[in-house]
Protein backbone atom coordinates (compact mmCIF):
# COMPACT_ATOMS: atom_id res chain seq x y z
CA UNK A 1 0.00 0.00 0.00
CA UNK A 2 1.18 3.28 -0.92
CA UNK A 3 1.69 5.79 1.78
CA UNK A 4 -0.32 9.19 1.75
CA UNK A 5 1.20 12.89 2.49
CA UNK A 6 -0.19 14.12 5.11
CA UNK A 7 -0.85 17.14 3.27
CA UNK A 8 -2.94 15.20 0.91
CA UNK A 9 -4.78 13.30 3.16
CA UNK A 10 -5.91 16.13 4.31
CA UNK A 11 -6.92 17.58 1.58
CA UNK A 12 -8.88 14.14 1.29
CA UNK A 13 -10.68 14.31 4.66
CA UNK A 14 -12.17 17.90 3.71
CA UNK A 15 -13.66 16.18 1.24
CA UNK A 16 -15.02 13.72 3.01
CA UNK A 17 -16.02 15.90 5.79
CA UNK A 18 -18.28 18.15 2.94
CA UNK A 19 -19.49 15.35 1.69
CA UNK A 20 -20.76 14.49 4.76
CA UNK A 21 -21.88 17.59 5.99
CA UNK A 22 -23.63 18.50 2.42
CA UNK A 23 -25.53 15.25 2.79
CA UNK A 24 -26.64 16.36 6.63
CA UNK A 25 -27.32 19.91 5.84
CA UNK A 26 -29.73 18.56 2.58
CA UNK A 27 -31.46 15.87 3.51
CA UNK A 28 -31.74 16.20 7.59
CA UNK A 29 -31.47 19.82 9.13
CA UNK A 30 -34.44 21.42 8.22
CA UNK A 31 -35.77 18.83 10.33
CA UNK A 32 -33.93 20.17 13.14
CA UNK A 33 -33.65 23.65 15.24
CA UNK A 34 -31.49 25.65 14.14
CA UNK A 35 -28.50 26.52 16.15
CA UNK A 36 -28.89 30.05 15.80
CA UNK A 37 -32.38 29.89 17.64
CA UNK A 38 -31.28 28.23 19.95
CA UNK A 39 -32.22 29.58 23.92
CA UNK A 40 -28.81 28.24 25.03
CA UNK A 41 -26.04 28.43 22.49
CA UNK A 42 -23.41 25.56 22.99
CA UNK A 43 -25.13 23.76 25.76
CA UNK A 44 -24.97 20.45 23.80
CA UNK A 45 -21.12 21.02 23.15
CA UNK A 46 -20.35 22.41 26.66
CA UNK A 47 -22.33 19.33 28.42
CA UNK A 48 -19.85 17.61 30.11
CA UNK A 49 -22.26 14.60 30.56
CA UNK A 50 -23.28 14.07 26.66
CA UNK A 51 -20.25 15.30 24.59
CA UNK A 52 -18.27 11.93 24.15
CA UNK A 53 -16.92 12.35 20.54
CA UNK A 54 -13.61 10.75 19.62
CA UNK A 55 -12.16 11.46 16.56
CA UNK A 56 -8.74 9.87 14.52
CA UNK A 57 -5.41 11.44 14.45
CA UNK A 58 -6.20 12.58 10.86
CA UNK A 59 -9.29 14.52 12.45
CA UNK A 60 -7.03 15.73 15.21
CA UNK A 61 -4.25 17.05 13.23
CA UNK A 62 -6.43 18.69 10.89
CA UNK A 63 -7.92 20.67 13.78
CA UNK A 64 -4.32 21.67 14.79
CA UNK A 65 -3.76 23.54 10.87
CA UNK A 66 -7.14 25.16 12.35
CA UNK A 67 -5.30 26.40 15.39
CA UNK A 68 -1.98 27.47 13.79
CA UNK A 69 -3.39 30.19 12.14
CA UNK A 70 -4.97 31.79 15.39
CA UNK A 71 -3.61 34.50 17.13
CA UNK A 72 -0.89 33.18 19.90
CA UNK A 73 -3.21 34.78 22.89
CA UNK A 74 -6.07 32.91 21.58
CA UNK A 75 -4.55 29.66 20.72
CA UNK A 76 -2.36 29.23 23.95
CA UNK A 77 -6.15 29.80 25.94
CA UNK A 78 -7.41 26.79 23.72
CA UNK A 79 -4.29 24.99 24.56
CA UNK A 80 -5.36 25.78 28.47
CA UNK A 81 -9.15 24.86 28.09
CA UNK A 82 -7.28 21.35 26.24
CA UNK A 83 -5.34 20.86 28.87
CA UNK A 84 -7.61 21.62 31.56
CA UNK A 85 -10.53 19.08 29.64
CA UNK A 86 -7.76 16.37 30.29
CA UNK A 87 -6.60 16.55 33.94
CA UNK A 88 -10.78 17.60 35.01
CA UNK A 89 -12.63 14.66 33.20
CA UNK A 90 -9.49 11.99 33.80
CA UNK A 91 -9.33 11.77 29.96
CA UNK A 92 -6.35 9.44 28.78
CA UNK A 93 -5.58 7.16 25.92
CA UNK A 94 -6.54 4.30 27.38
CA UNK A 95 -9.99 5.67 28.00
CA UNK A 96 -13.29 4.72 28.55
CA UNK A 97 -14.78 5.33 24.94
CA UNK A 98 -17.97 6.47 27.00
CA UNK A 99 -16.55 8.58 29.21
CA UNK A 100 -18.16 12.49 28.56
CA UNK A 101 -16.22 15.98 28.62
CA UNK A 102 -17.10 19.64 27.95
CA UNK A 103 -15.46 20.19 24.26
CA UNK A 104 -12.52 22.77 24.79
CA UNK A 105 -13.18 23.62 20.63
CA UNK A 106 -16.40 25.46 21.55
CA UNK A 107 -15.81 29.03 22.73
CA UNK A 108 -18.54 31.37 23.97
CA UNK A 109 -19.74 34.34 21.94
CA UNK A 110 -17.95 32.40 18.74
CA UNK A 111 -18.55 29.23 18.82
CA UNK A 112 -16.86 25.88 17.01
CA UNK A 113 -13.65 27.20 16.50
CA UNK A 114 -13.30 24.41 14.06
CA UNK A 115 -16.97 24.69 12.25
CA UNK A 116 -15.92 25.55 8.81
CA UNK A 117 -12.18 24.00 8.32
CA UNK A 118 -12.01 20.51 10.69
CA UNK A 119 -15.13 19.96 12.34
CA UNK A 120 -15.68 16.14 13.90
CA UNK A 121 -18.10 14.38 11.71
CA UNK A 122 -20.34 13.22 14.68
CA UNK A 123 -20.56 17.02 15.63
CA UNK A 124 -21.57 18.19 11.87
CA UNK A 125 -24.33 14.97 12.54
CA UNK A 126 -25.36 16.52 15.90
CA UNK A 127 -28.83 18.89 15.77
CA UNK A 128 -31.23 19.23 17.95
CA UNK A 129 -34.48 17.47 16.48
CA UNK A 130 -37.80 16.74 17.64
CA UNK A 131 -38.28 13.02 16.66
CA UNK A 132 -36.00 10.37 16.37
CA UNK A 133 -37.27 9.29 13.03
CA UNK A 134 -35.71 12.82 11.85
CA UNK A 135 -32.38 11.75 12.60
CA UNK A 136 -29.78 11.14 10.18
CA UNK A 137 -29.63 7.12 10.20
CA UNK A 138 -26.39 5.75 12.26
CA UNK A 139 -25.62 4.26 8.90
CA UNK A 140 -24.41 7.71 7.18
CA UNK A 141 -22.05 8.57 10.24
CA UNK A 142 -20.43 4.64 10.45
CA UNK A 143 -19.87 5.06 6.52
CA UNK A 144 -18.27 8.32 6.73
CA UNK A 145 -15.82 7.07 9.99
CA UNK A 146 -15.15 4.20 7.75
CA UNK A 147 -13.53 6.45 5.07
CA UNK A 148 -11.64 8.53 7.30
CA UNK A 149 -10.51 5.36 9.20
CA UNK A 150 -9.32 4.23 5.52
CA UNK A 151 -7.40 7.05 5.02
CA UNK A 152 -5.85 7.09 8.11
CA UNK A 153 -4.73 3.77 7.35
CA UNK A 154 -3.36 5.37 3.94
CA UNK A 155 -1.52 7.99 6.02
CA UNK A 156 -0.36 6.53 8.29
CA UNK A 157 0.15 2.82 7.16
CA UNK A 158 -1.90 1.12 10.62
CA UNK A 159 -5.13 2.05 12.22
CA UNK A 160 -4.80 5.30 14.27
CA UNK A 161 -7.24 4.39 17.62
CA UNK A 162 -10.26 7.18 18.27
CA UNK A 163 -9.49 9.59 21.40
CA UNK A 164 -11.23 12.25 23.01
CA UNK A 165 -10.85 15.31 21.04
CA UNK A 166 -8.58 17.01 24.32
CA UNK A 167 -6.31 13.46 23.95
CA UNK A 168 -5.94 13.36 20.66
CA UNK A 169 -5.01 16.98 20.08
CA UNK A 170 -2.48 16.39 23.15
CA UNK A 171 -1.46 13.17 21.21
CA UNK A 172 -1.22 14.41 18.15
CA UNK A 173 -0.65 17.88 17.45
CA UNK A 174 1.78 20.39 19.00
CA UNK A 175 -1.30 22.02 21.16
CA UNK A 176 -0.03 21.25 24.50
CA UNK A 177 1.25 23.48 27.62
CA UNK A 178 4.24 24.50 27.16
CA UNK A 179 4.78 25.14 31.17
Amino acid sequence: MKILAEKKAIELLTEIRNGFAENVRTNFEHRAKSCLTCNTPGACCLDEHFVNVRISRLEAVAIGGVFDSLAAERRETVIERIADSIERYGLDEREDPLKTYACPLYEKGTGCLVHLRAKPLPCIQHACYESAADLPPDELLDQAEAAVDDLNRRTFARRQPLLAIPTALERFTKLRRTS
